[in-house]
């Protein structure tokens, strides 16, 4: 009898918990790296978000597929998704998915994916959270000797920090330019690589010499390489700082990287879908940045003061 009590009164609290959920809208998170300390610091501040909000939330990891991406939303708009999150896919690359997406009178916004198409809303723009380390690095170089950039071109964010490091280089033709794309995944084992061969090529003494990666971690990679071959004579630059890029930055291996806020781009997005879908077709689409942070060897410790969850995921 007590057994069979307790089997009803658990499938009582299954039955609540079911019913619970279906009373929460479900919000789409299309991760193209969700493990990448940036995106999850991302998803982190969406999910706090969407928990004071009364989302349940069900993340994809894309895994830098754009096909992945667009059967993602498709799948979420199947299952009756409130709203979408597509993080670093570009506008253009999810064409099929904002299509079924915007038929299904679903509201997509983006991380770092650009304005365009039916998006509703963008943050965490590349180039604007790049200009100030791509600025120390041309700086540091003093519009003379060679670089590393370690692109990634599936991705808007990385796109765009590309086109602005070639603006700016295209100002300071002393500076001779070496490009690789990593891949996701492998950009620690790709940007490890290629900094090899580029070492190879570039001997200690043989003047100012740079790496640059268009996020944290393939630069990281590189790092690793230096290291390896005791080079301490190349300046390394990141962009986003994760923690993994702070602590390098504290210790010495890493030169500087620009902290992107992307706890607060997260949870201020899931906060702006509730706005968004109040307006219906009356919405203007807009982008909502938060300003990206210089951190350098200099300044690390007072950053840290400041900002003390960049050591690590919140």
């Amino acid at each position: 009898m007590r057994v069979g009590s307790m089997a009803l009164a658990a499938g009582l609290v299954l039955a609540g918990a079911a019913a619970q959920a279906a009373d929460r809208p479900l919000l789409g998170i299309v991760s193209i790296s969700a493990n990448e300390a940036n995106n999850a610091r991302y998803i982190a501040g969406a999910n706090a978000a969407a928990k004071e909000d009364g989302w349940q939330v069900s993340v994809i990891d894309a895994a830098g597929s754009a096909d992945q991406a667009n059967a993602a939303i498709q799948n979420l708009t199947g299952r009756g998704a409130g709203g979408i999150v597509d993080m670093v896919f570009p506008w253009s690359s999810i064409g099929a998915g904002l299509a079924a997406a915007k038929d299904a009178g679903v509201p997509v916004v983006t991380w770092g994916g650009g304005l365009g198409g039916s998006v509703a809303a963008t943050n965490g723009s590349g180039a604007p959270i790049a200009q100030p380390v791509i600025d120390k690095l041309v700086g540091d170089l003093g519009g003379k000797g060679d670089l590393l950039a370690l692109t990634y071109r599936t991705g808007e964010v990385c796109r765009n920090r590309e086109t602005l490091l070639d603006q700016v280089l295209a100002r300071t033709a002393g500076i001779k330019v070496t490009k690789n794309e990593v891949r996701i995944p492998g950009y620690f084992e790709d940007g490890a690589q290629y900094a090899n061969a580029w070492l190879a090529s570039h001997p200690a003494g043989d003047g100012k010499q740079a790496i640059w990666g268009c996020w944290d971690d393939p630069a990281i990679g590189a790092i690793g390489a230096l290291r390896q071959q005791g080079r301490d004579d190349v300046g390394v630059y990141g962009v986003n700082g994760n923690a993994q890029a702070i602590e390098n930055i504290k210790n010495g291996h890493m030169t500087a990287t620009a902290w992107e806020d992307s706890y607060q781009e997260g949870y201020q997005m899931v906060k702006l879908l509730k706005a968004i879908k109040a307006a219906g077709a009356g919405w203007a689409p807009k982008a909502v940045e938060v300003p990206a942070v210089l951190v350098t060897r200099e300044n690390v410790e007072a950053f840290l003061k400041q900002h003390p969850d960049a050591a690590g995921t919140p």
